[in-house]
C-alpha cells in the first residue's frame, strides 16, 4: 500500500491540476489546494480537500498560504498562464502576468519551503513546464520564455538540494485540450495549428500523479516531444523551419 502524503496543488480549479487533485484524493492522500475559484474549490472539498482560496501573486499571498497549510511532503505547481501573441503586440500587463504566474510565484514558493524540507531531508517539488519552454514557437514568445526560465531555474535547484533528499521533477506537455488554451489565444488560430497534437487533461494528470510515486527528473509530453527538442538542439534552423508555417501562416 502506498504511503499517505501530503501534496499542495497550485492552480488547482482548472485542467490539470484539478484532475490531479481529484486523482490524488481518491487514492487517500492529504491534499491541499490553491486556486482562484471559490466554486471549483468547493467541489474539491466536498471530495476531501483542504482548500485555501488564492491569488499566489499577490502581496504577502506565499507567506500567508504556508502559515494556513499542513506542511507538505510533495508540491506541485501547476498554476499557469499564457496569452499567445506576437512578441511586439503583447501588452506590458500580459508579460508581467505570466512571468509572476508562471516564474516569480512558483520561486517564491519554493524558496519559502526548503529550509524546512532541507532540516528534514525529505520533499518532493513538482513543477508543469512546457514543450513551449523547450523548442519555443511563434506567437508564444513571451510564455515560451517564462517557461524557458522555469527549466533554468529547476535544472540549477535539482543540483542545489539532491544532497537534502529533495526530488525536482518537471513535467513537460506540448498543447493541453483545455480552456487554458482558449483563454491564451483571442484569434483561435493556435488550437487549429496544433489541432490533432492535443493532449487530453487526463493524459497529463496520470503522469504527474505517477511523478508523485516515482520521481523523475523531467517527462515530455507526448514522448516523441522528447526528440523534437533534442533535435532542435542539433539542427534549430531546421526543426524552426518546418514548424514555423504551422503558426505564422495567416499572417500578411
Amino acid at each position: 500500500m502506498r504511503k499517505r502524503k501530503t501534496i499542495l496543488i497550485t492552480g488547482a480549479t482548472s485542467g490539470v491540476g484539478y484532475e490531479t487533485a481529484v486523482r490524488l484524493i481518491s487514492e487517500g492522500h492529504r491534499v491541499q489546494v490553491t486556486g482562484r475559484s471559490e466554486e471549483i474549490l468547493a467541489k474539491l472539498v466536498a471530495l476531501g480537500a483542504y482548500a485555501i482560496q488564492l491569488d499566489l501573486t499577490g502581496e504577502g499571498a506565499t507567506d500567508h498560504l504556508l502559515r494556513e497549510l499542513e506542511m507538505p511532503d510533495v508540491i506541485i505547481f501547476s498554476a499557469g498562464v499564457a496569452k499567445f501573441a506576437l512578441a511586439h503586440e503583447t501588452e506590458d500587463r500580459q508579460v508581467e502576468q505570466m512571468f509572476s504566474v508562471n516564474v516569480t510565484a512558483p520561486i517564491q514558493l519554493t524558496q519559502r519551503i526548503l529550509p524546512s524540507w532541507m532540516d528534514r531531508r525529505s520533499g518532493h517539488l513538482i513543477y508543469i513546464g512546457s514543450q513551449a519552454g523547450k523548442v519555443a514557437t511563434p506567437k508564444a514568445a513571451v510564455y515560451a520564455a517564462t517557461k524557458h526560465a522555469l527549466i533554468g531555474y529547476t535544472n540549477a535547484l535539482r543540483m542545489e538540494v539532491a544532497h537534502y533528499g529533495i526530488d525536482v521533477s518537471v513535467i513537460h506537455p506540448g498543447p493541453i485540450d483545455t480552456a487554458f488554451l482558449d483563454k491564451a489565444d483571442d484569434s483561435g488560430t493556435y488550437r487549429g495549428a496544433v489541432g490533432k497534437h492535443l493532449l487530453t487533461v487526463e493524459e497529463v494528470a496520470k503522469v504527474v500523479v505517477n511523478a508523485v510515486h516515482q520521481p523523475r527528473r523531467q517527462v515530455d509530453l507526448p514522448r516523441v516531444m522528447g526528440l523534437t527538442s533534442k533535435l532542435h538542439a542539433i539542427a534549430p534552423g531546421l526543426v524552426e523551419r518546418i514548424g514555423k508555417p504551422f503558426f505564422m501562416k495567416k499572417m500578411k
